[in-house]
């Protein structure tokens, strides 16, 4: 009879600690739904930036785009003929 004891206490114990956590768990979610909900209702408006038809922001010259893209692909080749060995 002390292997069925002890079996049911096992049991009981893991019931026990199985529902310590879903309770814990279900409070956490109320408590982060909630907070998320607060939060949204306090927080600020975001500003909307104007932007203007002319950016600041330039068109790189093909020239340059035409080096660099030789720069990267001189270097890709040099990494995988040194990774072939």
């Amino acid at each position: 009879m002390q292997d069925y004891e002890l079996l049911q206490d096992g049991l009981a114990l893991m019931a026990l600690g199985m529902g310590v956590v879903f309770v814990f768990l279900t409070i956490l979610v109320i408590s982060v739904t909630l907070m998320s909900k607060l939060i949204g209702r306090f927080e600020p408006a975001p500003v909307v930036a104007e932007t203007s038809k002319s950016s600041p922001q330039s068109a790189a010259p093909s020239g340059q785009n035409d080096e660099m893209m030789a720069v990267i692909s001189a270097a890709v080749h040099r990494y995988r003929s040194t990774r072939r060995r």
